[in-house]
């Protein structure tokens, strides 16, 4: 059911292992879906409402009257809710408001020389746009993960796209309209894919030239390959959070882990979709047996095992078997998980020892599952290796770091000779002349 590649041994052997082409990943060409969301970006830029109601029936199916979710029905969304959904949400958001909240940075001044200083502001961004995809599943998650670090880093101007259901009326599916409701966010727009994401970027007109939705300085959340590629094609216009590709695990388990609960996690996440990407890397060949056979039970049983089954079978998963958890360790951080889980003795010291992965779960009761809903951590977090360079979703992704330089007479006149030098050595004397004109009449 999955593939396995076994490195044991092939380091005493004298050989050079790059773990980065020999650890599957799931094949997205970003730069292919360019080609189809440039025409699509151009149109809506162009002709507005026209345009993305036009794409919208082309590629949703379905034909919208008004862009815009009344208010109306993002209300009575939340009023229809199922309670106990509605209660797992409100705990989600308190949880992540606790995480979020502690996350926003202080202003600090620091004196260089008396006389002169360098403050540090942290600056909110002023408007955001955040897509919540809606294809295989509903993912009112995502609106909890997106709007809390916004609203924490005190962002003034939220606005939510996604994808119109044509079982749910033409707007975004009813669940994720409620956890709006339920955050307070009431612009909400029944638009999806590489047009939402222009229209988020350029913002929207009608055919009269009435402005529908103004644009935003940032865009963010998950998406398909389209979405990526979109946010590829317009960052520059807008700020974006990242590419974000197919959703991945990564376990890291010894001999001491539970085979039913590896097992269990890497058939969680092949949940998402056919190209998402499970994988284990054991020291343990009998645990990598173990796993294989309870696979093939739970996959039998659960819901959708065709998509899961895709995923497993996928050149995108496989089982990494190792010589012992140190190179189990060179292996997960060469592969930078979105999701890595450490299932191992002393996972905690193990975990300490991680260098790249989006967000790691730390022994046997912190599956990847509880950071998707309720852990208190962000779920928007980096894939296809970008956590080597890059960051999950917070309350920093909405904020500007904002340099205010103050300096005085004496301080300037102090440092001014340095400025002058450095001037001339890269031959911009009017950069020294700058500083000479302030004191021509001593």
């Amino acid at each position: 059911m999955i593939r396995r590649i076994d490195l044991r041994g092939r380091l005493a052997a004298g050989e050079s292992l790059d773990y980065r082409s020999l650890v599957p990943r799931a094949p997205v060409d970003v730069d292919a879906a360019l080609d189809a969301v440039r025409p699509i970006c151009a149109d809506v830029r162009r002709r507005g409402l026209s345009a993305v109601k036009e794409l919208t029936a082309r590629f949703d199916g379905v034909e919208l009257d008004d862009v815009r979710v009344p208010r109306q029905a993002i209300d009575d969304a939340l009023t229809s809710l199922d309670p106990t959904v509605r209660a797992a949400l409100e705990e989600s958001v308190a949880r992540a408001r606790r995480v979020h909240g502690d996350q926003r940075r202080a202003e600090v001044t620091t004196t260089v020389v008396p006389g002169g200083t360098v403050t540090e502001r942290w600056v909110p961004v002023g408007r955001v746009g955040l897509y919540v995809p809606g294809g295989l599943a509903v993912y009112p998650s995502s609106v909890v993960m997106n709007v809390v670090p916004a609203q924490e880093a005190g962002v003034e101007s939220l606005a939510i796209a996604s994808p119109p259901q044509r079982g749910a009326g033409g707007r975004p599916h009813p669940t994720i309209l409620a956890a709006c409701a339920l955050l307070g966010v009431t612009e909400v727009y029944a638009v999806g894919g590489a047009q939402a994401l222009a229209m988020l970027a350029y913002g929207l007109r009608d055919d009269d030239g009435v402005s529908l939705c103004d644009p935003v300085d940032l865009v963010t959340g998950p998406g398909n390959v389209y979405v990526a590629a979109a946010k590829r094609l317009l960052r520059g216009v807008v700020g974006i959070d990242a590419e974000a590709g197919p959703t991945e695990i990564a376990v890291l388990a010894d001999d001491s882990a539970d085979p039913v609960h590896v097992a269990a996690d890497l058939v969680s996440q092949a949940e998402h979709d056919p190209l998402a990407a499970s994988v284990l890397v054991t020291d343990s060949e009998a645990l990598a047996d173990t796993v294989d056979d309870e696979l093939r039970t739970r996959v039998a049983a659960t819901k959708h095992d065709e998509r899961v089954r895709t995923a497993l079978a996928g050149e995108q998963s496989g089982i990494v078997l190792v010589d012992d958890i140190a190179q189990g360790l060179a292996v997960v951080d060469a592969y930078a998980a979105e999701h890595l889980e450490i299932q191992t003795r002393d996972a905690a010291a193990v975990a300490a020892r991680v260098r790249n992965a989006g967000a790691v779960f730390v022994g046997p009761w912190s599956p990847v599952s509880l950071g998707d809903y309720a852990a208190g951590s962000n779920h928007v977090l980096p894939t296809g290796g970008s956590a080597r360079h890059s960051s999950g979703l917070s309350v920093q992704s909405f904020l500007r770091g904002v340099h205010v330089v103050e300096y005085d007479r004496a301080a300037l006149q102090d440092v001014g000779g340095h400025v002058r030098a450095l001037a001339d050595a890269e031959d911009l004397p009017a950069h020294g002349a700058a500083i000479t004109a302030r004191f021509e009449d001593d």
